[in-house]
């Protein structure tokens, strides 16, 4: 919220007003407020830009909320079939409902069916989940490769089990999106340099031989380009570049953990809250102490998050990132939230309990299954940085080093972008970022303004290179 004592009586009661009707989804006498802002208060350029994002974040809102309560019982009707108001009292009253009234009209999340379908797996049909987690062929997969990467790991905790993948990621702006003769400027994923689990990174081939590459020390990793808009021709961004990413598994009850020094500036900086999605509610403190039990190591204190988390907060499809408030806190207050989601309250938890831990993201590529994923690593005195991946489930395993495998350890098939987040882009973006956190998908933008998510198209095509 803008400081009153930066604006004039008249512009403050029109920016009051129009927090208002955002907080009301009244969105149609948003972009009426706002033009009159526009026009009362032209001078007042940190007001615009406020102006101007509160516009643009309804408008994702928006996005995300299409379904009216008709369109979402259609959806529903699969695997709950005919439904009546006491069923949709009882799932509203758990918070297994995403809607928003939008404009005076009841809207539904665009995943909320399918959200549905998944609160209830886990909350009420654990056999069925059960289940369809045995059977399904990534998870087959996924315990196969992760037993591998045990038996080859042994005693040791350097990274094992190499796979090389040759990458070509492509970006699409429509035709005629952006005028004629504009620059298109345009940001996309690449590997980052600085981690020992990902190596022999190489670029092959750009769609533009002018580019920028984002330092080493950069948070996000990107490739820079730009192109000229033609009249009736898509702009097209692609790269293409090959890299060797390894697995890693630490098992912790062979390691001798030392104490913390808690005066290091790696200490501090990980421990700390970063807002607006790694922080220290009274809700989550509340939740982390009512976890943790105190003098528990550090050891012992993330698996008891872990499992917790496994017991607690289901995966689930997500708003984009840019329309919430807090992450962490809509984790803790609805109990679901998907792999990015669950990272921040389980970050925020670990710092809160003071042991380090940071942001990890990009990409998860095993073939067949690949999607964008975030996870974190957590750093035990002596070890060092340890992968640990809430959103992966437990595995089907008698044996503790593959069930647990994912509180320390992490597979192969991974493709790190960001070590961070809430970084800087290289160069830096002009306009609000469709991603303000995470990079993942890429960002788009022309001198008129950002160029969202639901503006251009993405796509990865990754091939496994034997023999190298």
């Amino acid at each position: 919220m803008l400081s009153d004592c930066r604006l004039r009586p008249d512009c403050r009661m029109l920016f009051n007003n129009l927090n208002k009707e955002y907080d009301d989804g009244n969105f149609i006498r948003l972009n009426i407020l706002a033009d009159s802002i526009k026009n009362i208060c032209a001078g007042e350029l940190y007001l615009m830009r406020k102006t101007d994002s509160l516009v643009e974040i309804a408008d994702r809102i928006s996005l995300d909320f299409t379904l009216t309560e008709e369109q979402f019982l259609k959806k529903i009707e699969s695997f709950a079939g005919s439904t009546s108001e006491t069923m949709l009292g009882a799932w509203n009253n758990k918070k297994w409902l995403e809607w928003r009234i939008i404009n005076d009209e009841k809207k539904y999340f665009n995943r909320a069916a399918s959200n549905l379908r998944l609160l209830i797996m886990f909350h009420e049909e654990k056999e069925k989940q059960l289940l369809e987690i045995s059977t399904d062929p990534e998870m087959i997969a996924r315990l196969r490769h992760t037993q591998q990467v045990v038996n080859e790991s042994g005693d040791k905790t350097n990274p094992v089990s190499p796979v090389q993948m040759l990458v070509t990621y492509t970006i699409t702006v429509p035709p005629d999106l952006v005028p004629e003769g504009e620059t298109i400027r345009c940001w996309l994923p690449m590997p980052s340099k600085n981690h020992p689990r990902q190596q022999k990174i190489k670029l092959i081939e750009t769609s533009n031989n002018e580019y920028v590459i984002s330092p080493d020390s950069a948070i996000h990793s990107s490739i820079y380009m730009e192109e000229t808009s033609r009249k009736g021709t898509p702009a097209v961004f692609r790269i293409s570049f090959s890299y060797q990413s390894r697995a890693q598994y630490f098992n912790l009850n062979t390691q001798r953990i030392l104490s913390y020094n808690k005066t290091s500036a790696l200490y501090k900086k990980y421990t700390s809250e970063e807002y607006p999605h790694i922080c220290f509610t009274e809700n989550i403190r509340r939740l982390a102490d009512s976890i943790v039990t105190p003098g528990d190591d550090p050891v012992a204190t993330v698996k008891k998050v872990y499992l917790w988390f496994k017991e607690n907060i289901p995966w689930t499809g997500a708003l984009e990132y840019s329309t919430m408030a807090n992450i962490p806190e809509y984790v803790c207050d609805n109990r679901r939230g998907d792999c990015g989601m669950q990272t921040f309250l389980f970050m925020s938890i670990l710092r809160y309990k003071g042991i380090p831990v940071r942001w990890q993201s990009g990409w998860k590529v095993p073939p067949g299954f690949k999607n964008l994923h975030d996870w974190c690593e957590v750093y035990y005195e002596g070890p060092g940085w340890v992968p640990s991946d809430i959103s992966y489930d437990l595995q089907d395993s008698e044996k503790r080093s593959i069930k647990e495998f994912f509180i320390s350890g992490i597979d192969s098939y991974r493709l790190i972008v960001n070590s961070g987040v809430s970084g800087s882009l290289f160069p830096a973006k002009q306009h609000m970022r469709s991603e303000p956190y995470d990079f993942q998908r890429g960002e788009v933008e022309w001198r008129g303004g950002n160029l969202y998510f639901d503006k251009w198209e993405y796509k990865m095509d990754v091939k496994y290179v034997a023999g190298f």
